[in-house]
C-alpha cells in the first residue's frame, strides 16, 4: 500500500502517474481553500476561514518547486492577503472567464496541459478542468464535478482538501516531507 492510499485513500498508478508530472497548480478559491461559506458582518465586512494545513501544503509545493495559482470569480481583499501570506504569486480574482486566466498563466510558464493542475468546486471551474492533464474535485463539490474529475478528495473544501492534493503531488514527484516550515 502506497504512502498516499495510508494517508488519504487508495489511488491508480495512472493517476499517480498524472500527478508525477504536474508543475502548476492552479486553485479555485471559494469552496476550496474555504469552506464556501461567505460571512457578511453589518458593516459590509467579508469574512471567510482558511485551513492552516492548507496553507502549509501550498508552502510545500513552492518550495518543492511546483507552482501555484489561484482564479477565483470574486474579488476579495482576504483572498489576496491570505495567498500572498502564502507567496502565491499568480493570483486572478473577478475572474469572469477562468479559461482567459487559465490560458494566460499557460503561456506565461510555458506549459503544456498535462503538466497543469487544477482544484475546484462547482460548474464554474469545469471548463478549467477540462484543459488540464490533473482535474480535481473536493469532496463536496458539484456532483458534475465529482462525476468528472480524475480525483475527488476524502476531504471536504476548507477542511484539507488543498493539503491533500498537495501531498498528493509531493508523494508523486518524491518530494515528500522536504518542507518544514511554518503552516501559516
Amino acid at each position: 500500500m502506497s504512502l498516499f492510499a495510508k494517508l488519504y485513500q487508495p489511488v491508480s498508478a495512472e493517476l499517480i502517474a498524472r500527478a508525477s508530472g504536474i508543475k502548476l497548480l492552479i486553485c479555485d478559491v471559494d469552496g476550496v481553500f474555504s469552506d464556501g461559506r461567505i460571512y457578511l458582518g453589518n458593516d459590509g465586512e467579508e469574512l471567510k476561514a482558511f485551513h492552516t494545513r492548507d496553507g502549509y501544503g501550498i508552502k510545500a509545493l513552492r518550495h518543492a518547486g511546483i507552482e501555484v495559482a489561484v482564479i477565483t470569480g470574486r474579488t476579495s481583499a482576504i483572498v489576496e492577503q491570505r495567498m500572498r501570506s502564502l507567496t502565491v504569486p499568480y493570483i486572478y480574482q473577478g475572474q469572469e472567464n477562468k479559461l482567459a486566466a487559465f490560458a494566460s498563466l499557460q503561456q506565461q510558464l510555458a506549459l503544456s496541459t498535462e503538466q497543469i493542475g487544477y482544484v475546484g468546486d462547482d460548474l464554474a471551474d469545469w471548463q478549467v478542468m477540462q484543459q488540464c492533464g490533473l482535474s480535481v474535485a473536493v469532496n463536496d463539490a458539484h456532483p458534475y464535478l465529482r462525476l468528472h474529475a480524475d480525483y475527488i478528495t476524502s476531504l471536504p473544501g476548507g477542511f484539507g482538501a488543498v493539503r491533500e492534493l498537495a501531498d498528493l503531488l509531493l508523494i508523486s514527484q518524491q518530494k515528500f516531507q522536504q518542507f518544514d516550515g511554518s503552516s501559516s
